[in-house]
């Protein structure tokens, strides 16, 4: 969203932005760190792609703080004053030196973070900014740090008068925290500006009066190292607390000698600790200081050392390249760095060692008790834990490879004592440190035995290099993972050591140190991408982690045991903070763990204990009835503690349990107590739990059973249970093993003792209605007593139940009585169930039987077939007897065969189905014959199948049913039966098949994307014919839909092509058949000779079908719908129209929710409904209300917060909103969706965002628009003018293009769409009584229906129309004479009064001059007094100029404001140098040949006349856009530019000579050559303003500006009472006086004075004290005045900060007037100083900065007439709150009150620029008759500055040699054209060049003098400006106007000098046709020239993709005029330009 607050809209908008941003701030920097698990109820606001709810990547996340993007250019005045609301005003960067612009964000970025304990809050230090944050990161405070205005010539106190200096980042390089000094503490931070030098705050008052100390002590460079921290040192005789620096050297400047490479500083002044006799430095010896540059890594104090981690090349000496890192150490009672030694520390990794050179990171930390005892040192020593990498070859880069080392300080300290040693032992000669300056003893070791026998080296002190390392084999490594990060730390109760590596992926790897396996035990995302930071820290509780990355502050939870449920999961982890609570059963850490007394209570990693659980139950499982002990064997039980254990068996009551020596034992519970076993089930199974009376809960179970045998009621199942249970087969039951049978019965214990069927037995087969006996062989088969029963057979057919007795055979057969067998279903087989008893219920076993019937088995379609039947199984023993398949032994005997019958005997086959009934005539069609009798076998119909007598060849057979065979061709189209033989005879079948003759005529459409997917129609006859269709387009095949097919169209979807590609021939393949269809002049060898012959290419060949580029889309608008759906969405592209039926699709992630069809309008556009998601939209309303419930409160007390916290804090500027009316309903509920289409089978347009990532392809679902009926029983009275529809939300989602209102069947026409009202115009006359679809109404009146969009229709009501009626015919006719008499003496008194005045023209003309004469006269005085002021202040402004020079914007900034005024962010403003020599993309190479086509004379003029002929749609804005373009890809072609802007001019004068006013050629800009020439002047006109005539045009604009601003100017109406125009003239006299001020500024050696009037806002004082300040000084480059405030210094200390409202402002009657100087009482030579803004409620945005930015955050600007001012906090108040003034109060019209509604939907139009802040226009006051006082003013004004018009004037409408050569050309050519058209009237050819140069060039830069300077141009001053651009166009006119009293002021004003300015003109254009004629070779000189300074200021890829856009959209029109144009046909432009669509798509152009 850009805020065009030029605008009374844009006002609007300004407002409800700050309102917003206020509210969403609060929300978001205060709780922006939403705690974990609690719902953030902040706003959520979408727009695009945009977002919802922010969910972090990891649950261990509690808290993050994101750094806030800088906001605009962020350069202020260098005050530590935290941001205000003006954060967000609309500025230019302004940065020259910083990078800011393009890059700014990649500048803004976190450095360090450190944590002030005390007090329990931490501060970071960013780019620019120190950040105070609390534990949960929510901001408490800032500090600014930059930028600030510096230069490496600078030194640390200040910068020299004659140094240059820019704003420049402050990148911070020291954060340190300190309470050595105060019992507060202070806080050191250091940045890279100023030398580095520090400022230390006061922790308590952070961020107030910090102490600047101007000593150079960090690297002033963004990339060089700086590392402090705090240790103890003893150089005296006490111990206190300094600064132990070290810093990597920089060439920056000339001050970095003074910044040691390592020093110890006070903390007090950060001085040197020792620098008198002795030097607590080290410093590199200046000889390798430049190149021999050290890293600091990292720094740390340990017992009597500090160290240093650093690292370096390996030798300062240029033979050893490559990289090391080294250990420093100095003796903290050394205060002269005698002791300083170094060694190497080297980490090697992986099996082959290899040496991980470079030091990632490091931290000291205490050893853990494993740790310590596996490095053999005690607990709680130092060990240093590092991360090292290995470099990429010899660079200090270090490849994507880590590894951990850990080293312990005894370690350490053993090493360095060893190294020293060997140098004072002998062992080594040379100390090695020539790098160090002040080396002694010429750096060599002392001869051994001199210094005798040495108790500790930091008394003797020699600076040492030692050669022996210290090693460590790293403990881990990591591949393809950079660690950039370590934080070392143990757990709570000392037993492991950890770390948190951070990665450069933005990730924490937790390690584990200490154990068995230490390594990674898990990984969580915290910055994607983003790299961690070495500044990441433990919280003081070691609770969380702060992890710091590049842009984010994360508070990350260090373990999550919670999550773990079990006791093995808890373990497995490897957390070390984790363990299992025994006895409450849960992870937790050990300090919320209960009554910790014994390890078995919380088992924990590596403490060697298992988790606690049963190790067995004896026993686990006991009868239901049985009672008896249980003893529970645990492993690790804990000793109770007070307490006891108690066993639960399930919902029983607890147990109390015996303690023995392995577990526990406990008593059974009471049978009673015990649950039912289900009838169903053998058993059940019960939870025994062991529950401790400590915690009152269960910490181990596992399942207990009962059960019950007798629940088993069969042999099998019963001895196959778990439970031990045996079956009694003659009691049959079952029994526990315990229990015994009665009768001394052996009872059954294994399956296959109990009674069962023969295994392996083979199947029963029974035919049905046959009586047959069961036979089943039983093993085991008990022998029934003789009391017993006998045997009985069950069996079971369907739902009937035989029972049948039977008897034993052998002792092992039960024989069942014979008996038929029956069953219903109509199958050839049925399983029945026999189950075999004994004593009636004693169950055997259960077997199974087939029955058959014969009759199906040998039928078919319920037809009995012969060939089935006989060739049936022989199992089934079926057989064919009397015409019928019947079991062989039930066949009549007369048959004579029992068991079979002979082929022969089977009857003629029967044909039932043939399919398909046609085919083509060349045959190839498979036949499908079912039927039956068939045949047995293939060789029965083989050679036997015929259709007539065309024979049919066998291809499959199926015996007896199916048959398939394969035609031949026929001669001719026929039709004929179907015949199959066999042994018994023929059969004909009673259909015909029909042999047909396919043809193929055409295809439909002709077009459609390479990915295939098009549905295509052939066209023919006989097309559904066959078994097999098959289409093929040349090579690819079409797939055949057959469920589509009908005999004259066929439909097939296209395959994916290779490329896009003409298609010659389509080939139909049905069955044998093969048809083409083909384009009837295409040439088989075409293609094989088109491009190898070296000649024109031939005409493209005909095609039947083309495939083109698949489809792309750029552009899709509207993205914003109302839920139901039908808005028109607007969808531009490319190669649309390949498409027959698009269709949109809406996603919700990846969920579908609804489409609609598209409608293709050309190949570039085409328009799609949105689709109606209502389901959706209302689930996640739903979901909003559920959510929003809680929250209602506290967004209440948020809102109440807002007026009135001193403290706010704002970051970014984020824009959200494109319109007001959206604005206003943010609380509505949103539904983000993703756009996709689908167009056939292109996967591109599917995904949008993956590749069209450019586009915005989401789109926005609001509430629907809702449409109240009319009052009144739906009836409204329609009077006249408006109709007025009521509504909500109406244009939330839509425009009035959307909306159709209808009265009847007639429109009505919309003419106004705001939030809640609608305005159209009815027909004049009352429609018919129908509604829109011309149903009659029973109301007899029109309905009124409003549609909006395709979905939504709202019947309003009835519409009467109650108009005066027309009179009877006489009172119509009276009425007619009345009428017209009146008009009659109308007409006579006009007439008269006319007579009347024309005689009196001449008179009052006499009398205004002699008025103005003697008012001229009345102020001369006051003239000279007001000039002679005047010229003495431009006299002394003119001598700063001749030594700071005109403040001139650089050559790109002013082409951009001549070419794109208004746009400050244009992808032409990319660096050309970014993108190399090498073409990267097609989009690049695409673009290169695209300007080869520019280059092209002919092309260029085509493609401009093309463009300019399509006045529908190519806008005045396009023409305004593509000539800007054109001329910045001409900007290096100057002289082509030249060739070209001829041919367009005498296009132009051709076609201007044959309208009816030639002169009013470039008068206006109506088509793209007169921008160009405008353009074209300002190229080559900049040189000869900035050099020669610019500084008149300064001088005139800062003697306008001067005179404006010494009287009174209203702050609000911006009415001054010295002006030049009516317009802005004050209307009230307002007594006033002269004021000076005296400015007192710290950074200034001396007082300035400023003169002021003491009428004079605070604002509007703050200006004129920062001109006076910053006089000269570019405009960019000042503080803006809301970064200050006036501060009044009276008395002894006496301080008043000034402000234009705060609570003296007093409201009287409604009306609030601003504070002026009169207001305080301030008097002459009162003392003021601008301080930095201050915080509180009054503070407003600035309103005389910038045009762009509202004067009051509380105003609205409605656009009318009167650009009226209303104060309104909120859009619902309206018009209570109070109204502002300054000077005047402003005059209200009378439309007031409808202000609310208009502001709102914004539905006002834009006014023009000079009066959007206005408070009214002269044009409609009240009174327009101007006292003489008044135009005494206005002649005051003009007198004063006449001599600056004059001089200005004088300079441009001289001619010499300073003139460009362009001019006279362009006159030249003028007067040529003349020549040559015989134009006889001068006044065209004058009119042609004053309209060109004067109005083209200059009346712009007069107008608009910020387009070649860097200055602010005010309203007032912009008024003047523009009266004086008047006058010179009035100048350049040689028409006459006759001057009235009515006549505009600044034409009176001028009257007498505009005719000396044309005669001014005449002459210079005299002059210029006098000089010499310019040579084509002296243009093209200067046109080279021109080109070379130019070249490569502007990304020429960027225009040419801008431009062509328009190739895009043109691009049918723009092909058809290359082809009709001889000279580009010729070329072949047309070709060419394909070629650069097809390159655009990644293809060949050898295929295009």
């Amino acid at each position: 969203m850009m805020l065009k607050l030029g605008s009374s809209n844009g006002a609007v908008v300004f407002v409800l932005y700050a309102f917003y941003y206020i509210l969403r701030m609060q929300c978001s920097v205060h709780c922006a760190v939403a705690e974990h698990g609690r719902r953030d109820t902040r706003p959520h606001l979408e727009l695009d792609k945009q977002t919802s709810s922010k969910q972090f990547p990891s649950s261990d996340i509690v808290a993050q703080f994101v750094l806030p993007p800088m906001v605009g250019s962020g350069f202020g005045s260098g005050a530590t004053s935290t941001s205000t609301l003006a954060n967000f005003a609309n500025r230019s960067n302004v940065a020259t030196g910083s990078g800011y612009g393009a890059s700014a964000q990649s500048k803004n970025y976190f450095t360090h973070l450190t944590f002030d304990y005390t007090h329990n809050v931490m501060y970071a230090g960013a780019t620019n900014k120190i950040l105070k944050l609390n534990e949960n990161l929510r901001v408490l405070a800032e500090a600014v740090t930059g930028p600030k205005h510096d230069a490496p010539q600078c030194h640390a106190g200040g910068c020299p008068e004659d140094v240059e200096t820019s704003l420049v980042n402050n990148f911070n390089k020291i954060l340190v925290v300190s309470y050595a000094q105060t019992a507060d503490g202070i806080l050191i931070s250091c940045g890279s500006i100023r030398q580095g030098a520090c400022e230390i705050y006061n922790l308590l008052k952070f961020p107030a009066a910090p102490q600047f100390v101007a000593v150079p002590l960090a690297a002033n460079d963004e990339s060089a190292s700086t590392y402090a921290f705090v240790g103890p040192a003893r150089y005296s005789w006490k111990e206190e607390d300094i600064l132990y620096v070290g810093t990597t050297f920089t060439n920056v400047g000339d001050y970095r000698h003074d910044v040691p490479a390592i020093s110890s500083r006070r903390l007090d002044d950060l001085n040197y600790a020792e620098f008198s006799i002795q030097q607590s430095i080290i410093n590199i010896d200046v000889k390798y200081r430049d190149h021999f540059l050290v890293d600091y890594v990292y720094g740390f104090n340990s017992s009597e050392y500090a160290y240093f981690v650093l690292v370096q090349k390996k030798s300062h000496l240029a033979e050893e390249a490559g990289y090391v890192t080294r250990l420093a150490r100095i003796c903290i009672t050394d205060p002269n760095y005698d002791s300083y030694t170094e060694i190497t520390i080297q980490c090697t990794a992986t099996d082959d060692h290899t040496d991980y050179n470079i030091l990632r990171d490091a931290k000291i930390t205490h050893a853990s008790q494993k740790l310590a005892h596996q490095m053999g040192i005690k607990r709680d020593d130092h060990v240093l834990v590092t991360v090292f990498s290995p470099s990429k070859e010899i660079s200090d880069q270090p490849e994507n490879k880590s590894a951990m080392c850990i080293y312990s300080l005894k370690d350490i300290e053993d090493v360095f004592i060893e190294n020293i040693h060997m140098c004072f032992n002998g062992t080594i000669k040379d100390r090695n440190l020539g790098y160090i300056s002040g080396t002694i003893n010429d750096g060599r070791c002392p001869i051994v035995g001199s210094l005798g026998n040495i108790y500790n080296f930091c008394n003797v002190g020699l600076k040492i290099s030692g050669v022996s390392p210290i090693s460590a084999q790293a403990l881990f490594h990591f591949d393809n993972v950079s660690v950039t990060s370590v934080t070392a730390t143990t757990t709570t109760d000392q037993q492991h050591s950890l770390a948190f590596l951070g990665t450069e992926t933005g990730s924490i790897k937790k390690v584990l140190l200490s154990g068995q396996k230490p390594g990674e035990y898990e990984e969580i995302v915290v910055d994607a991408g983003n790299r961690i930071l070495p500044n990441t820290m433990m919280s003081p509780r070691k609770d969380f982690l702060y992890v710091l990355s590049q842009r984010k502050i994360t508070k990350l939870r260090i373990e999550h045991c919670s999550m773990y449920t079990n006791c093995s999961a808890c373990l497995e982890s490897r957390d070390p903070f984790c363990g299992w609570c025994s006895l409450e059963k849960r992870c937790t850490v050990r300090s919320t763990c209960q009554r910790d007394t014994s390890a078995s209570r919380w088992l924990s990693l590596g403490s060697g204990q298992q988790c606690i659980d049963f190790e067995s139950i004896i026993p686990d499982k006991i009868p239901i009835t049985e009672l008896t002990q249980v003893q529970l064997i645990i492993r690790t039980l804990p000793e109770p503690f007070n307490a006891k254990y108690r066993c639960v068996f399930g919902n029983s009551t607890p147990i109390d349990a015996e303690i023995l020596e392995h577990g526990l034992a406990c008593a059974t519970p009471p049978i009673e107590q015990r649950p039912q076993i289900a009838s169903n089930m053998d058993h059940v199974l019960v939870p025994l739990s062991v529950r401790s009376s400590e915690t009152n809960k269960d910490f181990v179970s596992r399942s207990f059973a009962y059960f019950d045998c007798s629940h088993h009621v069969n042999c099998q199942t019963c001895v196959r249970s778990s439970w031990g249970c045996n079956w009694c087969i003659y009691d049959n039951k079952c029994v526990h093993q315990s229990d015994q049978c009665r009768n001394m019965e052996q009872a059954i214990a294994t399956e296959t003792q109990c009674p069962h069927l023969k295994r392996n037995r083979q199947p029963i087969l029974l035919p049905v209605r046959v009586p047959k006996e069961i036979r089943l062989e039983i093993e085991n088969l008990p022998r029934p007593k003789s009391a017993h029963a006998g045997y009985l057979c069950t069996i079971q057919i369907e739902a009937a139940q035989m029972l049948l007795p039977a008897h034993i055979e052998s002792n092992r057969i039960v024989v069942c009585e014979k008996t038929p067998y029956f069953y219903e279903t109509n199958t050839h087989e049925y399983e029945a169930k026999v189950e075999i008893t004994w004593n009636r219920q004693h169950y055997v076993d259960t077997a199974t039987i087939i029955l058959y019937k014969c009759d199906v088995l040998g039928s078919h379609r319920e037809h009995a077939d012969c060939s089935l039947c006989v060739t049936r199984d022989p199992k089934y023993q079926c057989a064919w007897c009397g015409g019928s398949c019947v079991y062989n032994e039930t066949c009549s005997s007369m048959i004579g065969a029992s068991n079979a019958i002979m082929q022969n005997e089977c009857p003629r086959p029967r044909i039932d189905i043939i399919k398909p009934l046609s085919g083509p005539v060349e045959g190839g069609t498979l036949v499908t014959i079912e039927g039956s009798n068939l045949g047995i076998r293939e060789e029965d119909v083989r050679g036997k199948i015929s259709i007539g007598n065309v024979p049919c060849d066998l291809v499959n057979y199926q015996i007896s049913v199916k048959i398939e065979c394969r035609t031949r061709s026929a001669q001719h189209e026929m039709s004929a039966p179907i015949k199959v033989a066999n042994d018994a005879g023929y059969t004909e079948s009673s259909v015909q098949f029909h042999f047909k003759d396919v043809q193929l005529t055409g295809l439909y459409p002709g077009v459609g994307p390479k990915s295939g997917g098009t549905q295509l129609s052939l066209l023919g006859k006989y097309l559904n014919i066959g078994s097999s269709i098959r289409a093929f387009l040349d090579e690819y095949e079409c797939h055949i839909n057959v469920t589509q097919a009908s005999s004259s169209r066929l439909s097939c979807i296209t395959s994916e092509a290779t490329q896009p590609e003409p298609i010659r021939q389509l080939r139909l393949v049905i069955d044998g058949a093969n048809r083409t269809f083909t384009c009837p002049s295409a040439d088989p060898g075409f293609y094989g000779t088109y491009y190898n012959m070296m000649q024109p290419p031939p005409p493209m060949p005909c095609s039947i079908f083309n495939y083109t580029q698949d489809p792309r889309i750029m552009q899709i608008k509207p993205l914003r719908s109302f839920v139901s759906g039908g808005r028109i969405l607007t969808v531009h592209g490319m190669y649309l129209d390949s498409i027959q039926n698009p269709e949109l699709e809406v996603f919700f992630d990846s969920e579908r929710v609804n489409k609609t069809s598209c409608t293709v309008i050309n190949s570039s556009q085409m328009e799609c409904p949105s689709p109606p998601v209502n389901l959706k939209f209302n689930a996640l309303k739903n979901t909003n209300q559920q959510r929003n419930n809680g929250t209602e409160s506290n967004l209440k007390h948020k809102r109440d917060i807002l007026y009135s916290n001193d403290d706010l804090h704002i970051y970014g500027t984020p824009n959200y909103f494109s319109d007001v009316a959206a604005f206003v309903k943010v609380h509505e509920t949103q539904l983000n969706l993703q756009l996709s289409f689908v167009m056939d089978n292109v996967q591109l347009v599917r995904d949008l965002n993956k590749y069209f990532h450019d586009i915005r392809s989401t789109i926005v679902y609001l509430s629907d628009p809702k449409y109240l009926p009319f009052a009144n029983d739906g009836v409204k009275l329609y009077k006249g003018d408006t109709l007025v529809i009521e509504g909500e939300l109406l244009n939330l989602a839509a425009d009035e293009y959307d909306v159709n209102v209808t009265i009847g069947s007639a429109q009505c026409n919309i003419t106004s769409l705001a939030l809640t009202q609608l305005l159209c115009i009815p027909p004049e006359q009352q429609p018919a009584a129908t509604d829109e679809n011309g149903v009659d109404q029973a109301e007899d009146l029109p309905l009124v229906v409003v549609k909006v969009g395709r979905n939504l229709r709202f019947v309003i009501g009835h519409l009467k129309y109650d108009l005066n009626k027309p009179y009877s015919m006489p009172h119509a006719m009276l009425g007619i004479i009345l009428t017209v008499l009146a008009l009659i003496v109308i007409l006579v008194i006009v007439l008269i009064i006319f007579r009347r005045k024309s005689t009196q023209a001449e008179r009052e003309y006499k009398r205004i001059q002699i008025q103005m004469i003697t008012l001229e006269s009345n102020v001369r005085s006051e003239c000279k007094q007001a000039f002679a002021e005047l010229q003495t202040d431009m006299t002394d402004l003119t001598a700063d100029l001749e030594s700071s020079g005109i403040p001139t914007l650089d050559h790109v900034n002013y082409i951009m404001k001549v070419f794109f005024p208004g746009v400050s962010d244009h992808p032409i403003l990319n660096s050309p140098k970014m993108r190399g020599n090498s073409q990267h993309t097609n989009y690049d190479a695409a673009m290169m040949q695209f300007e080869q086509l520019i280059s092209n004379k002919y092309f260029l003029l085509t493609f401009i006349d093309t463009l300019e002929a399509q006045r529908s749609s190519f806008s005045i804005r396009d023409r305004v856009n593509v000539a800007s373009l054109l001329m910045v890809v001409l900007m290096n072609k100057m002289e082509y530019a030249t060739e070209i802007l001829k041919s367009l001019l005498l296009r132009l004068i051709d076609k201007s000579l044959g309208s009816k006013h030639p002169q009013l050629m470039l008068r206006r800009t109506e088509s793209v050559v007169e921008k160009m020439l405008t353009n074209y002047l300002a190229i080559c006109m900049y040189d000869y303003l900035k050099e020669y005539a610019g500084s008149s045009l300064f001088l005139l604009f800062k003697a306008i500006k001067h005179q404006v601003e010494k009287g009174l100017v209203d702050a609000i109406t911006h009415d001054a009472r010295y002006s030049l125009s009516e317009e802005r003239l004050l209307h009230e006299q307002v007594t006033h006086s002269i004021v000076i001020l005296h400015i007192l500024q710290d950074d200034l050696d001396e007082k300035v004075q400023c003169r002021v009037n003491d009428w004079d806002t605070i604002s509007q004082v703050k200006l004129k004290i920062l001109d006076a300040i910053f006089k000269n000084t570019p405009f960019s480059m000042r503080p803006s005045v809301h970064e200050v405030d006036l501060e009044w210094r009276h008395g002894r200390g006496g301080h008043l900060t000034l402000q234009d409202e705060d609570l003296t402002t007093k409201t009287i009657n409604g009306w609030k007037r601003l504070n002026t100087l009169h207001h305080y009482g301030v008097k002459e030579s009162a003392v003021m100083s601008l301080i930095a803004r201050q915080n509180d409620n009054y503070n407003m945005p600035p309103y005389g900065k910038q045009q762009q930015q509202a004067p009051y955050h509380n105003f609205y600007y409605i656009n009318n007439s009167q650009s009226h001012i209303i104060t309104n906090n909120d859009i619902e108040s309206g018009l209570q709150q109070p109204r502002i003034y300054h000077l005047v109060k402003p005059i209200l019209p009378d439309h007031y009150m409808n202000i609310k509604n208009s502001a709102i939907s914004g539905v006002l139009a834009p006014t023009a620029p000079g009066g959007a802040h206005c408070m009214g226009s002269g044009s409609e006051r009240i009174n327009k008759t101007i006292p003489e006082v008044y135009l005494t003013r206005l002649l005051a004004t003009k007198g004063t500055i006449q001599k600056f018009v004059d001089d200005f004037f004088s300079i441009i409408l001289t001619v010499n040699e300073e003139l460009p050569p362009a001019v006279k050309w362009l006159f030249d050519l003028l007067d040529e054209a003349a020549r040559r058209h015989d134009i006889a009237d001068s006044d065209i050819l004058h009119a042609w060049k004053s309209n060109s140069l004067p109005l083209r060039f200059w009346v712009n830069f007069i107008k608009n003098p910020d387009f070649i300077f860097d200055v602010n141009k005010t309203y007032s001053v912009d008024s003047c400006l523009s009266v004086i651009a008047q006058t010179f166009m009035d100048a350049c006119s040689t028409t006459e106007h006759r001057l009235g009293k009515d006549s505009p002021s600044n034409k009176l004003l001028f009257a007498k000098d505009i005719p000396n300015y044309r005669v001014m003109v005449k002459e210079f254009y005299r002059d210029v046709a006098r000089l010499p004629q310019i040579s084509d070779q002296e243009m093209s000189t200067a046109m080279q020239q021109l080109s070379v300074q130019q070249n490569e200021e502007f990304d020429t890829i960027s225009a040419l993709k801008e431009l062509y856009i328009y190739i895009t959209k043109y691009r049918e029109q723009i092909m058809d005029a290359l082809d009709s144009d001889p000279n580009c046909k010729k070329m072949y432009l047309s070709r060419k330009l394909e070629n650069v669509a097809c390159t655009l798509d990644g293809e060949d152009t050898s295929n295009c």
